[in-house]
């Protein structure tokens, strides 16, 4: 049976069960079951706490990424912290020592924007929204140790983000400079490039992204981008669409690096310089063009084409560029033109589609492989945050570079030819077809390095170009500095001082923390509001005593959430970010849970983190999390359920109506949790009819049941009385089903309708059980392991049934059922029987039938032996427990 909203009735008709009057019958009221066990969960602080690690139990460590708290959690949320949950109560049961923390990701842009809008402090919005959270969570069942709880707004933790900046700074990982960054103008301040998508915010989707040059803090990722990319290849329980953004978003290349000078104008002679001309140009024997002191950097991954470059290609915002434009207006204008183009094209979110453009600034450089002169263009389709900003244009051998050339009427220059594919093989083929871009090729027109193979030659040309002082062979990634300063009030103080003696030093750690003031007037205008705040900016030097000035800007956020998980280890520490032997025990993550989205921003900023605490000595894993799962999302309206877009469904309205089991149950059952979620709340209403099912039928015989229940289950003498076989036979498929998918896919969609297809058998064999033809031993075992079959789902209901059975203590403790394999096997399975290929009939047999009694079967059955009566059987083909099939002639 496929699981989805109509399955959830698929039990033969009420009339099935027996009947009692209406008042004698037991009523599902999760209204008043689930509140009572709240509350006695309540009073069990321990209750989700961890054992020590000398409990000798395996530890699982399983955690779902922490939220922001926005006030109110909807059926997104339900869904990420279901999986997770439903994972933890498993490894509970099945022995485990389990951490299942839960936090808030409690600094942010979100507060400070609804301080702003609400008058309402920033801190004191923070602390409500996260009670309003943690009661929605608690009333949901989530099986959390508050006593782990992490708040990341709070100095108890916010104190070791600066501890942390300091020591990166001690080591040089932590740095300031003057750069080009991207502001988005809605949040007032600076965005890191993983936080720009496709040229828009992150978080206002609609807003373009401004460059700007401000001073920033930068951590040095780059230093790690190379152990990054390595070690892609540990994380097997990564999925691989996750990995291959991180691969991608690294983007490492190989090639070199080549410098071309900018010719000094005055010194070119009259007839060498073909004025605004745009084609390349070598100056006559005897004359020599004099350089201007300024070069362009080129990064090129096909050094062996160099000879085959005819002009030089700038970003419309390189910095040449403006210093050309700043004495030219004519080419200042056509500059700003090209800069809409691009804006245009951002705003389309493809700017590799856009129509190229271009302009020819009237200067040169200077091509140090052959002195050609090669005119310098600014285009379009250069972007100044990609590689250097700045490209050679080799029209025959780049795509791009070709339909640039064209439609400007540049020279086209083959430099290389595939190789011959027949004999002989010792030179090239006829010219190819345009652009040609193959590596498996030739060098010609190419100077000393004519008839070198591409992979030779760029070998070669990078040791000659480094020998010669203007290039080298290197490698260079898309991946850059991680820039964290935020001219915005509620985040993590920088923890570093301005002294005019001394320069920038950090503030001491006995310091620490640098608290974020409070009652602070908060507007987007003119940088961060600290600054406003003397008695928060001056200060005095520790080195010299004299008078310093603090940093104003702030942390991004996604340092808060970079190494959250190893604080909740030592939630209370004050010693220290966490003690080192519990990390030791903890680490890896075994199961991290959270959307695909944060590919990119979190968790490789979480994976830089942790390579940084390694290299501190603080820990000892080289990745944070073993296996990560990327749940689907919640898609309503045809959009993904989310605030924003003002389609969020309450969980409190759906507890309200319909009980929390139901709710997050629903959650589970609507669709695999690796894929997308149509929500459809009659889907949840036709669960929560379901676990009334179940309710009746295990209160009904509860009191029957009671003096046969053993903890450890039981052993059966058969033959049993029929129905009895039948329902253990389903009963242990059922377990075997649920168990692999908690080991295997997380098919939880398939487990509840496993369970569900118990009940349904159960409810059919109510006549039978009424009147004793199922032993009570039987069915007082089919209860208790149908309870805790649905622990991990309804933790409410399985609870008040385990009490209901007779059986004490608490569920979440109780041994997870084990499945017999003989006893789940099927009495007999259907085998189809082909003649010549065509289905003629079907077969049943034992589970377990040889080839010899399949082909006995199949010989035997009716159909088939009147169809071979008269004919030749050529041969018989036969794969166990699959088909049979028959060849005549």
């Amino acid at each position: 049976m496929s699981p989805g909203k109509n399955n959830v009735e698929t039990a033969p008709a009420a009339s099935a069960e027996p009947t009692t009057s209406p008042s004698a019958e037991a009523r599902y009221n999760p209204a008043e079951i689930e509140p009572r066990w709240q509350q006695r969960w309540a009073e069990q602080p321990d209750l989700y706490g961890t054992e020590p690690a000398s409990s000798g139990k395996p530890k699982y460590y399983v955690l779902e990424m922490l939220p922001y708290p926005s006030g109110q959690l909807h059926m997104g949320h339900v869904r990420n912290y279901a999986i997770g949950d439903a994972l933890a109560r498993y490894m509970w049961m099945t022995g485990h020592n389990v951490l299942h923390p839960m936090g808030w990701d409690a600094f942010g842009l979100p507060a400070e924007n609804a301080a702003i809008k609400n008058d309402t402090p920033p801190r004191e919005w923070t602390i409500q929204n996260i009670a309003a959270m943690k009661r929605q969570m608690n009333r949901l069942g989530l099986s959390y140790d508050w006593r782990n709880e992490v708040t990341t707004c709070l100095p108890e933790y916010y104190r070791w983000n600066q501890w942390f900046f300091i020591r990166m700074f001690e080591r040089g990982l932590a740095y300031r400079k003057k750069s080009k960054v991207n502001w988005c103008p809605l949040c007032a301040t600076v965005l890191a490039n993983e936080q720009v998508i496709n040229g828009y915010c992150w978080r206002h989707e609609d807003e373009l992204v401004e460059q700007r040059d401000l001073e920033q803090w930068f951590l040095r990722i780059t230093n790690y981008a190379q152990e990054l990319l390595d070690d892609l290849s540990k994380l097997d329980g990564w999925p691989e669409k996750v990995r291959t953004m991180q691969r991608n978003w690294i983007g490492r290349s190989e090639g070199a690096e080549v410098e071309f000078a900018v010719e000094d104008p005055s010194s070119v002679p009259e007839n060498g310089n073909p004025g605004r001309h745009a084609g390349t140009a070598i100056l006559p024997a005897g004359d020599a063009v004099k350089p201007s002191g300024q070069t362009i950097k080129i990064f090129t991954t096909r050094i062996d084409t160099i000879y085959g470059a005819t002009s030089i290609q700038l970003a419309p915002e390189h910095p040449l560029v403006k210093e050309f434009a700043a004495t030219n207006s004519t080419l200042a204008d056509e500059v700003s033109a090209l800069l809409d183009q691009q804006k245009k094209a951002r705003e389309a979110g493809d700017v590799g589609a856009i129509e190229k453009h271009g302009v020819f600034t009237g200067h040169y450089a200077i091509n140090p492989f052959n002195g050609e002169r090669l005119p310098i263009w600014v285009a379009n389709y250069i972007l100044l945050d990609y590689g250097t900003g700045a490209i050679m244009s080799v029209p025959a051998h780049d795509d791009r570079d070709y339909e640039f050339a064209k439609k400007y009427g540049l020279e086209i220059r083959v430099v290389i030819l595939p190789r011959r594919t027949t004999e002989p093989t010792d030179g090239p083929d006829e010219e190819p077809v345009l652009p040609y871009t193959a590596e498996d090729s030739l060098l010609i027109n190419s100077g000393d390095f004519n008839t070198l193979g591409n992979h030779e030659a760029q070998g070669k040309m990078a040791a000659f170009a480094e020998e010669h002082g203007f290039g080298k062979a290197t490698v260079t990634y898309r991946l850059k500095d991680w820039g964290i300063s935020r001219q915005r009030y509620w985040g993590t103080p920088i923890p570093m001082l301005y002294c005019e003696k001394d320069g920038i030093i950090p503030v001491p750690d006995e310091q620490l923390p640098v608290l974020l003031p409070e009652n602070v007037e908060i507007t987007q205008q003119g940088g961060s509001p600290l600054a406003r705040l003397p008695e928060f900016v001056n200060a005095v030097c520790p080195k010299c005593g004299g008078p310093a000035r603090r940093e104003t800007d702030t942390m991004d956020t996604f340092v808060d959430s970079s190494w959250y998980f190893y604080r909740y280890t030592s939630a209370r520490d004050d010693k220290a970010p966490f003690d080192t032997a519990t990390v030791s025990y903890w680490f890896p993550i075994d199961q991290y849970i959270g959307g695909v989205e944060h590919a990119i921003l979190h968790l490789i900023y979480s994976r830089f983190w942790t390579k940084v605490m390694r290299d501190l000595g603080l820990i000892k894993n080289d990745e944070p999390v073993d296996r990560l799962f990327t749940q689907g999302m919640v898609i309503r309206n045809g959009a993904k359920m989310s605030k924003s877009k003002g389609n969020v469904v309450s969980p409190d309205d759906m507890i309200a109506r319909y009980g929390a089991d139901a709710t997050r149950t629903y959650s589970l059952f609507a669709a695999p949790p690796d894929r997308d979620l149509d929500w459809q709340e009659d889907g949840v209403a036709g669960v929560s009819r379901f676990l009334a099912r179940v309710y009746r039928f295990v209160t009904r015989y509860a009191d029957r049941v009671k003096p046969h229940l053993q903890p450890g289950g039981h052993s059966y003498t058969m033959p049993l009385p029929s129905p009895g076989p039948a329902l253990l036979r389903k009963l242990h498929q059922t377990i075997r089903k649920i168990t692999e998918d908690f080991g295997g896919r997380w098919h939880f969609n398939t487990s509840i309708a496993a369970i569900m297809e118990l009940v349904n058998e159960l409810t059919a064999a109510e006549p039978a059980i009424s009147e004793g033809k199922v032993p009570d031993v039987i069915l007082a075992d089919i209860l208790r392991n149908l309870v805790l079959l649905l622990a991990p789902f309804a933790p409410y209901l399985s609870s008040e049934l385990w009490e209901q059975i007779g059986l004490h203590g608490n569920i979440l403790r109780a041994p997870w059922p084990k499945f017999n394999e003989s006893m789940a096997r099927e009495k007999e399975i259907e085998i189809p029987v082909q003649i010549n290929g065509k289905l003629r009939s079907v077969i049943r047999v034992a589970p377990d039938a040889d080839q010899e009694a399949m082909r006995d079967a199949a010989l035997a059955d009716e159909k088939i032996e009147a169809t071979v009566a008269d004919k030749q059987i050529v041969k018989i083909i036969i794969v166990p427990g699959k088909m049979v099939n028959i060849v005549i002639k």
